[in-house]
């Protein structure tokens, strides 16, 4: 390889490779140290199994390179074009790895993680990506400093690659060194997978020790994972059983007693009330921007006065980090499964939901979003389970005041809501909105003079206007005819972050919570800790509704004192919370087991204890319980 070999241009690739990527951790690394402990047996795993994850990454990158060194002759590959070719093909390879140098660090920037499965998100939806993209960051003139640098590194690389061209060979001997070569990816398929990048209770450490490339790759493989195959588990007798356990609640009892059954049938006294019920999901709307959280920037002081005229919940735990991971609690009310949501999987129809029991109650329901619903298989997921679905393209062009890459402006946003409202009380039916936000997002833009915080200057921008555009929905909704009839529930679909030092941090996962409906919800302040799958059915039990569930979630006005618990999840960890212990769930049936206290800055305190028998078959009740439930279609209104 080193000498007039054409692997010799393999060589070169590994060598680039190697050093890019070596760059990025480092670069990384440095951005990481508040949150590390550099010690040197740290850094040396961290750099150790890197370099094993760069190694494994330049096998897959390699196969076509490999295949074409092997295969062709002499006379085409060290044919003068060829070579011109092979150049080109150096300087976009070359660009490539420094493209993904500022793009890893970017990503890292704002998720604290290598790629994962928001990258892949990044590369389906390019509309909606590339101008987020654009508007986020001044694109034309990175792409022209990495252009610059990147002659300077082909100079060196078209040196080296010179000799690669000059060479004879054979193909028996070719084929043999091809082979070998070949059989390093086929090995690292089956024997390589991502958890091998665990090597401290620090994520960040766990992060640094991966490759960005080489985890896009791995999410796109493991978008669903079979909880039984990778995750702890236990007898499903045992499990389902611990599962009835926990849903089991006062007043409430199954329909069969099928060890299998979850259906439950759940009576109140008295008259249901058709009311109209609005579920506004807000963008990223962390806990801790609130001023009743103990923020003191001002910055949502319309959110701030709802707290003490709501019924307002104080410990609600997202169950994931992305918007499709809310959608998917609050509609489904179950817990999240390892891999992406189900509103992103195929075959995710028909399935008992909030909008089916709506609509079983003659309800109007409709999903409406700022943007344009194929994001994120977003219309159709909602489109099968129940809805009718509103989007960018039905509206008007005078509902149009400020769009951005995700979609129009929330007040846009809640003008058409109000207007869908409309027709609803005019066709004499109640409605049911769910009604999914988009400002509180990067690039943080917003309509001019709306508030005292320029357009696109950051995050505090973006979440005073969405509070601001949440004042002037109740303010404008306080004018219809059907608003002392209406319901207005809002939640965040998750935090604005979830980075910390532990995968799971419990403080990252907490949003507030706001049912207000001044002539009909008394004001009241509730601490208890719940889901975000508890929402369905605690707005279910205000409105007094009968019916036969299949959630998992509970009404947490009505359950019983000790049956509080919440999920968290990133798409591999699973987290399960029981009071102040936290079960943490991973793949290669990774346990741990956690105590946390919230200190007096409001961060929690982690501390590992020894294993909980309780903890961990309740966990597996919900999380094995519910795979069990999702793969054999029992949550479903057709099996």
């Amino acid at each position: 390889m080193l000498t007039k070999s054409r692997f010799r241009s393999l060589y070169i690739l590994f060598l680039i490779i190697i050093l890019f990527s070596f760059l990025t951790r480092t670069i990384l690394l440095v951005k990481s140290l508040p949150s590390l402990e550099p010690i040197p047996l740290l850094l040396a795993k961290i750099y150790g199994v890197g370099f094993f994850f760069d190694c494994v990454t330049f096998s897959y990158f390699a196969i076509p390179f490999v295949i074409v060194s092997m295969l062709l002759p002499d006379k085409v590959f060290n044919n003068r074009v060829f070579q011109l070719v092979a150049a080109a093909v150096a300087f976009v390879v070359t660009y490539l790895m420094l493209f993904n140098v500022i793009a890893e660090y970017t990503f890292f920037d704002e998720f604290a993680t290598r790629y994962n499965f928001i990258a892949i998100d990044y590369l389906i939806y390019t509309t909606e990506v590339i101008r987020n993209i654009r508007e986020s960051y001044p694109v034309n003139w990175l792409l022209g400093g990495i252009f610059i640098i990147n002659i300077l590194v082909f100079m060196v690389v078209r040196k080296q690659l010179r000799p690669a061209f000059s060479g004879s060979s054979r193909l028996g001997r070719r084929c043999r060194t091809g082979l070998v070569l070949l059989a390093l990816p086929v090995l690292s398929y089956f024997f390589v997978d991502i958890s091998m990048n665990h090597i401290s209770p620090n994520n960040y450490a766990d992060e640094l020790a991966s490759n960005g490339i080489y985890n896009l790759a791995a999410a796109f493989r493991n978008n669903e994972l079979d909880f039984n195959k990778f995750y702890a588990s236990k007898n499903g007798t045992l499990v389902m059983a611990a599962l009835k356990k926990e849903l089991t609640e006062t007043g409430n009892h199954f329909a069969s007693s099928g060890a299998d059954e979850i259906s439950r049938i759940i009576r109140h006294e008295g008259p249901e009330k058709r009311l109209n019920v609005v579920v506004v999901v807000e963008e990223s709307l962390s806990a801790e921007f609130l001023g009743t959280f103990g923020n003191r920037t001002g910055i949502t002081p319309n959110l701030d006065k709802l707290a003490d005229e709501s019924l307002f919940f104080t410990n609600l735990y997202a169950t994931g980090t992305r918007t499709v991971r809310g959608l998917e609690a609050i509609t489904l009310a179950m817990p999240p499964l390892p891999g992406t949501s189900i509103v992103k999987r195929p075959n995710n129809e028909h399935f008992f939901s909030w909008g089916s029991v709506m609509r079983d109650k003659g309800y109007d329901n409709k999903f409406i979003y700022a943007g344009h619903g194929y994001f994120d298989n977003m219309n159709y997921f909602f489109a099968n389970n129940g809805f009718a679905t509103v989007d960018r393209l039905n509206f008007a062009k005078d509902e149009i005041t400020f769009t951005n890459a995700w979609g129009v402006c929330d007040e846009d946003l809640f003008l058409k809501v109000l207007k869908e409202g409309d027709k609803s009380f005019t066709q004499k039916k109640p409605f049911f909105s769910v009604v999914m936000t988009t400002s509180n997002h990067r690039p943080f833009t917003y309509p001019d003079g709306k508030i005292d915080i320029p357009s696109k200057t950051g995050r505090d921008g973006g979440v005073k206007y969405a509070d601001y555009a949440i004042g002037r929905l109740l303010a404008e909704a306080r004018k219809k005819p059907w608003f002392n009839d209406t319901v207005f529930v809002i939640v965040a679909d998750h935090c604005a972050g979830s980075a910390r030092k532990m995968a799971l941090p419990v403080k990252n996962y907490r949003i507030p919570l706001f049912i207000y409906a001044p002539a009909l919800i008394k004001p009241q302040r509730v601490d208890r800790m719940m889901s975000q799958i508890d929402i369905a059915p605690t707005v279910l039990g205000l409105l007094n509704f009968s019916y036969t569930t299949r959630f998992f979630g509970k009404d947490i006005l009505n359950a019983q004192p000790g049956q509080e618990r919440a999920f968290i999840s990133t798409y591999q960890k699973l987290g399960f919370i029981e009071g102040n212990r936290l079960l943490v769930l991973g793949p290669k049936k990774e346990t741990g087991f956690y105590t946390f206290t919230r200190g007096a800055s409001g961060d929690d305190r982690m501390t590992e204890i020894k294993p909980q028998d309780d903890l961990l078959m309740n966990g597996l009740g919900y999380y094995q319980g519910a795979y069990y439930v999702y793969k054999n279609r029992l949550n479903r209104l057709v099996r």
